[in-house]
């Protein structure tokens, strides 16, 4: 099985910072991608971040120049620094992997943790 544990949600100002971090742990032989996504209240999961094995990355366009992702691979662990907050951002943040287990490839989600911004 593979494990992701979530942690950095809390509560905020508008105009602060958040980090969060995602640990992966379990049976995969490699990661590819691994990324942050999002869920306000009514509305759909959307990707906010993502970075692939060779440190690419991409962002949605509403956290561009304000959130940044990185990883450490030593680690199995990737990070979100959210900087900037902004009260549209108050969502449930999952931590998304991409690996490669004895079974093959597949997608894994954490538990979620909760960014809360306040105007």
């Amino acid at each position: 099985q593979v494990h992701l544990v979530e942690s950095g949600g809390g509560l905020v100002q508008a105009g602060g910072s958040l980090r969060l971090s995602c640990v992966a742990s379990g049976s995969i032989i490699i990661i590819n991608a691994m990324g942050w996504y999002r869920q306000a209240p009514g509305k759909q999961r959307e990707l906010v971040a993502g970075i692939r094995s060779n440190g690419t990355t991409n962002y949605a366009d509403s956290v561009k120049g304000r959130f940044t992702i990185s990883r450490d691979n030593a680690k199995n662990t990737v990070y979100l620094q959210m900087n900037s907050l902004k009260p549209e951002d108050t969502a449930v943040y999952y931590c998304n992997l991409n690996a490669r287990r004895f079974t093959g490839w597949g997608d894994y989600w954490g538990q979620g943790t909760q960014v809360t911004v306040s105007s």
